[in-house]
């Protein structure tokens, strides 16, 4: 429950490179173009080299249970304010809409210590995990193309309430997600790394739709946002978020659209890696989110 200062001494202009005890680069820049479709839990990537598929803002396993116990404490929080307040809530649990006088006990305060400790310690791991991943990415290549951001957007409640088979719809959206992963500070990240060090960033227009285009269909197809895995016209069954990021990278700068002939010459090729990422994946039981990908 004590109070901790942190300083961060920052020097202006560009940043000297690093470098590692034998003399050489720390982090490489790469040369080709990277396509990457950034999810509210994962992002996908598609480079001449190498094809990925991982959960955003993560460093190994241990971030999850960091983030179930920061809930806990939540809700521990939650139930001390009730049972010391009692006289501010309605029946039903909700708090009354008037000026409120709060009474907080001892066993809150421990506990609300605790929380905001246990929640810098996972801003702080997010923002480590979101610089390493921008600096594998730029190894890849110099220059990225992916979608508009969308995340505060995506963040918003639904205002219309409907009903579906007699039950009320949840009008809430990815705001969990979002607040856990980062996808939108993971973009500001890649385009201020791209762009300081001398590569491109592209952001490709609304009508380019990469997650409802099928080559072998030469058409746009709409999917529902549950199928993670599905088959093209021809019978092949690919990821949907590697399957966007490929027709990212297969971007067309003059007509701002995808390169159709690109498309149909390199699929095969980038098949063969999308397979061998989801057959490693499942054989070290990684758990992606919303992938569609099963681990045992």
């Amino acid at each position: 429950g004590k109070y901790r200062v942190y300083l961060h001494v920052t020097i202006e202009g560009k940043a000297k490179p690093k470098y590692d005890r034998c003399g050489n680069p720390r982090h490489t820049l790469g040369k080709g173009r990277i396509g990457a479709d950034i999810g509210t839990q994962t992002v996908a990537y598609t480079s001449a080299t190498e094809v990925g598929l991982k959960n955003l803002s993560e460093r190994g396993n241990g971030i999850q249970k960091s983030e179930k116990l920061e809930r806990r404490y939540y809700r521990a929080m939650d139930r001390s304010r009730r049972a010391t307040n009692p006289q501010n809530y309605h029946a039903d649990g909700t708090v009354k809409k008037k000026k409120l006088r709060w009474n907080y006990s001892n066993h809150y305060k421990k506990l609300k210590a605790k929380h905001t400790e246990l929640c810098r310690i996972n801003a702080r791991n997010r923002q480590l995990a979101i610089r390493e991943d921008a600096n594998h990415l730029r190894s890849l290549g110099d220059t990225l193309i992916t979608e508009p951001k969308n995340a505060s957007k995506l963040m918003k409640r639904v205002k219309e309430t409907t009903v579906n088979k007699g039950k009320f719809q949840k009008k809430k959206r990815f705001g969990k997600s979002i607040k856990n992963r980062c996808p939108g500070g993971f973009q500001a990240t890649i385009e201020k790394k791209f762009q300081a060090t001398g590569g491109t960033y592209i952001e490709v227009p609304n009508k380019y739709r990469a997650s409802q285009y099928d080559h072998t269909a030469e058409e746009y197809v709409k999917k529902k946002l549950s199928d993670r895995l599905y088959k093209l016209k021809d019978g092949t069954e690919v990821q949907r978020d590697w399957y966007s990021s490929y027709l990212l990278y297969c971007y067309d700068y003059k007509t701002q659209d995808i390169d159709k002939e690109k498309c149909m010459l390199e699929f095969d090729r980038f098949y063969e890696k999308e397979k061998a990422l989801i057959q490693w994946i499942q054989e070290n039981h990684i758990k992606v989110w919303n992938s569609g990908i099963k681990v045992t």
